[in-house]
Order: C-alpha cells, then structure tokens, then sequence
C-alpha cells in the first residue's frame, strides 16, 4: 500500500507534457480540477474522460503507474460512495431498517466518486511530470505579484518543494521500518482498532524520529551553503513561455470553455 502512492512522485520520460513550463501544468491542474465539478452528467465526464485519456497518451506514463495510486485512497472512495447512497434524500430503491438507499444518492455517490478519481490522476500527473524543483520555480514566478502585499511566495513555494520531494523518501522509510519491525515480530494486521493503532507505535515512533532528522540535516546543509529565501534570487534556468506552451493554454481555454458551456446549457 505504501508503495503505490504516487502523489510527489517523479516519473522521467521524454514527452511534451514532461517539457512544458511548469506554470502551464500548474494553471492546467487548475483548470482541469474546476472543470470536474462544472460537469455532472454523463456527457460532460465523457469530455473530461477524454482530455484526460489524451493527457495520460502524451506523457507517456504507463496508465498503470498512474492508477496505482487510486488504491491508497480505495477506503476514502469507499466511505464517500456509502454516506452519499445513505443520506442523500429522494426516490428510495432499497431499504432496510434505518438505511435507505435513493436514486439521487446513487447518482451523487457515482458523481463524487468520478470527480475524486479525476482529481487524484490529475494533480499525479502534474506530479509526475515535473520535478520539484521546477515545481518550486513555476509556483513562485506565478505567485510572484502577491511579493507587492509582503506575502513570502518564495518561502511558500520552498516549503512545497522539500514537502513534495520528501513524499517518496518518507514512503520508503516507513517501507524499510515496516519491514523490520515485522522481521522483529510486530503485526499490523491483527486485533481491534485500538489495538491496531497501538501497533503502530513501533512504526510511528522510529519514523518520526528519523523525519526530524532529516530536516535537521537539510537545515543544517541549508544554512551551510549561506541559503537565504528572497526575490533577490537568481535561477540557473530561467522560465520561458514557448510555442508548445501557448498551444498547451489554447488546448486547455478551448476545454475549459466546453465545460463552462455544458454546465451553461445542463448537458
């Protein structure tokens, strides 16, 4: 389960959506993720099926690297799809007891659970495709205006790159103390639920303390190399808009004014 987490993850490969600017994939997550809840029928998903199907064919990512990650949120979609068909009032189709599942349950319970799909494949693939560092610089050269009402884009945008690039760090450690702590006798799988959570006291605690550890050490390689945040920073490569860039926002203003013009008429 640890292992098909793939939100922070980069996945190397030589596509157009991997050479794109990075503020393009950013306003493109964007606009893809308001788009997902302006459609709620069945041909307005269609569309946004495809987009992201297209998506998905020209940055080259197997479709199962990206789907693997849908497994660590199963549980979240499982609980959503469950109270949405149980308290969403209207037309009964099944009944027992207490419980009553409706046919506008069944179709809110289908709706949410397309657009949490949509929205964890979608905000992977900006993941997968650009590395945190380039994450960092696109977010900060967007962000850069609010720097004229004293908001400090650059420590924002700093602070989301070493969280984004310790994901997977992070994920392989509890995969390495998970196993070992397992060699050693432990089990995470049996007993109740507070028992369960007492079992991962022996996960939790050496993970922590190895995560604290490691911030320490980046401060500390940080502060060795005279780092310091500011709009005074240079970049090695600086961002520039390119042609496939400005057919990458014509693609992504053309859809996302379908999906304004089928909420407009109800499709």
């Amino acid at each position: 389960m640890i292992r098909d987490i793939t939100i922070g993850q980069y996945y190397p490969a030589d596509s157009v959506i991997h050479r794109l600017d990075p503020r393009t994939k950013l306003a493109g997550t964007l606009i893809f993720i308001v788009s997902v809840f302006l459609f709620h029928t069945l041909p307005g998903y269609a569309v946004a099926t495809v987009f992201l199907a297209a998506v998905i064919k020209i940055s080259k990512i197997p479709v199962k690297f990206i789907f693997k990650g849908l497994k660590a949120i199963f549980l979240i979609l499982l609980i959503t799809m469950v109270f949405n068909m149980l308290l969403t009032p209207g037309e009964e189709l099944w009944g027992f007891g207490i419980f009553h599942i409706t046919r506008e349950g069944v179709s809110m319970a289908v709706r949410m659970a397309i657009r949490l799909i949509y929205l964890v494949v979608g905000s992977s693939l900006m993941t997968l495709t650009t590395t945190p560092n380039q994450l960092t610089d696109g977010m900060e050269k967007s962000l850069r205006p609010l720097n004229r009402i004293h908001v400090p884009v650059h420590e924002i945008a700093m602070m989301m790159s070493i969280a984004l690039r310790f994901i997977p760090i992070l994920l392989e450690e509890t995969d390495k103390i998970m196993k070992a702590q397992i060699a050693r006798g432990a089990d995470f799988e049996s007993g109740n639920l507070i028992q369960k959570v007492k079992n991962m006291v022996p996960l939790l605690v050496p993970l922590f303390i190895s995560a604290f550890r490691r911030a320490n050490d980046l401060a500390m390689a940080m502060e060795a190399r005279c780092y310091h945040g500011g709009s005074h920073r240079t970049q090695m490569k600086p961002l520039q808009y390119k042609r496939r860039d400005r057919l990458a926002y014509m693609a992504l203003f053309l859809y996302f004014a379908v999906a304004v013009a089928f909420r407009a008429a109800g499709i």
